[in-house]
C-alpha cells in the first residue's frame, strides 16, 4: 500500500477534503525525526495565541517530536506577552526567542533556524495566511523524497491582486529565470528544510525572499520541489508588506544572481568587466596613436581620445576591485561567526527537555 506522501500532492490535497486533521496526521507515514517550527512575529498581538493553537490542532496525532520557535522580532506591543501566556499554557516545546529590536523578518528567521534543535525545520509566518495542517504533508514529502527544501505554493492565493498578486508572479518568473530554481511561489513562507542544509546557508539584508536560490548554492535544485498549500486571508493585524518591496527584490535579485555564479570567485566578474573594457580602450587608444603618429592628425580635440583614456582608468578600476573583492571574500568564506540580530538569552534547557511527544 502507499502512504499518501508518496502518490503525489494533488492526491494528498484531496484527501484532506474528507480527513479530519488529526487523522490526516496519523495516516501520514514519515520516518523518524524531529522537527522545530520557526515563526518570526512582529507586532502580531493578535496572532500568536491562535497561531500556537492551530499548530496544536495540526500535529495533535504527530508522532514524532517537535518544537515551536517563535521569535519576537522587536515587537512594540503585547506580542511577547502573549507568546509567554502560550508557553505557560502549552508547555516548554513553546520557545520563544526574543530579539533586542526590530531586526526585519531575514535576520528574525535567521535567530529561529539558529535555535532550531530539529532534524527538520518548518519556517511560516506569524499572520495566520500559512495553515500549519500542512505541516506534516510537506515534511513526509521532504523526508520520503530525500529533498533538502519543500516549498509552499499558494496556488489559491487570498491577497490583493494589483498589489500583491500581480506582482509576485511577475517577480516569480524573473527569479526562476535568472536562479535556475524554478517554483511558482518564492514569496510563500511556509518551507520544510532539512535542518543541515539550512544551517549550512547564513541570512541577512532580506534574503528570505529567495532562501531556495541561496540554498541552491549549497545543494542541487533536483532536491528542491513545491507543494501546493492553504492560503487564508488576514484577519487581524496589519500587513508589513507594500508595492516598495517590488523595487527592493529587483535589487535584492541582482545580488542573489552575483553570488551564486560570483560568490566564491568575485575577481572574475569585476577583472572580467575591466580586461573587457581595457582591451576595448586599448584598441581605441591604439587607432588613435596611429592616427597621430602615422597619418600626422590632430587628435586633441577629439571625444575619442576621452573615452579611451576614461575606458582605460575604468578599467583598471575594476580589475583592482576584483582584487578586492577576492580578499573579502576569503574573509568571508574563513569568518562564520558574525551575526545579524542579538537576542536575549533564552532560559535553558535540560537535555531532552521542550519537545512535544505524542500521547
Amino acid at each position: 500500500m502507499h502512504d499518501i506522501a508518496s502518490v503525489g500532492p494533488a492526491f494528498s490535497i484531496k484527501m484532506r477534503a474528507f480527513l479530519p486533521d488529526a487523522t490526516m496526521t496519523a495516516a501520514l507515514l514519515i520516518p523518524p525525526h524531529s522537527l522545530s517550527i520557526v515563526v518570526p512575529f512582529f507586532n502580531e498581538e493578535d496572532n500568536i495565541a491562535p497561531l500556537v493553537k492551530r499548530v496544536h490542532e495540526a500535529l495533535e496525532g504527530y508522532q514524532h517530536p517537535w518544537e515551536l520557535v517563535l521569535v519576537d522580532d522587536g515587537s512594540s506591543d503585547a506580542t511577547v506577552d502573549r507568546a509567554l501566556q502560550c508557553q505557560r499554557e502549552f508547555g516548554r516545546h513553546v520557545r520563544i526567542v526574543e530579539l533586542t529590536r526590530n531586526f526585519k523578518q531575514t535576520a528574525a528567521m535567521q535567530a529561529g533556524i539558529d535555535a532550531a534543535r530539529g532534524d527538520v525545520i518548518v519556517t511560516m509566518d506569524g499572520d495566520l495566511q500559512n495553515d500549519p495542517v500542512d505541516i506534516p504533508r510537506m515534511v513526509a514529502r521532504l523526508l520520503n523524497e530525500d529533498l533538502d527544501l519543500v516549498a509552499g505554493w499558494r496556488q489559491n492565493r487570498q491577497d490583493g491582486l494589483f498589489l500583491r498578486k500581480i506582482p509576485s508572479k511577475i517577480a516569480n518568473r524573473l527569479i526562476a529565470r535568472l536562479t535556475g530554481v524554478h517554483l511558482k511561489d518564492y514569496g510563500c513562507s511556509l518551507k520544510a528544510f532539512r535542518g543541515s542544509v539550512i544551517k549550512s546557508v547564513r541570512l541577512y539584508g532580506e534574503m528570505h525572499r529567495f532562501i531556495p536560490a541561496w540554498l541552491a548554492t549549497v545543494t542541487t535544485p533536483r532536491r528542491i520541489a513545491q507543494e501546493a498549500t492553504t492560503h487564508h486571508a488576514r484577519t487581524a493585524g496589519v500587513s508589513k508588506y507594500g508595492i516598495s518591496r517590488t523595487f527592493r527584490v529587483i535589487l535584492d535579485l541582482v545580488a542573489v544572481y552575483f553570488f551564486m555564479r560570483f560568490r566564491a570567485r568575485p575577481g572574475h566578474f569585476f577583472g572580467g568587466i575591466g580586461l573587457a573594457v581595457t582591451a576595448a580602450s586599448s584598441l581605441v587608444l591604439s587607432w588613435l596613436a596611429w592616427v597621430k603618429f602615422g597619418l600626422g592628425e590632430d587628435i586633441g580635440g577629439r571625444p575619442m581620445l576621452i573615452a579611451g583614456i576614461g575606458g582605460l582608468i575604468a578599467g583598471v578600476h575594476f580589475i583592482t576591485t576584483g582584487v578586492l573583492a577576492e580578499l573579502l571574500a576569503r574573509i568571508y568564506f574563513e569568518s562564520g561567526t558574525i551575526r545579524s540580530y542579538s537576542a536575549r538569552p533564552e532560559q535553558p534547557l535540560a537535555v531532552g527537555e521542550g519537545w512535544h511527544q505524542a500521547g
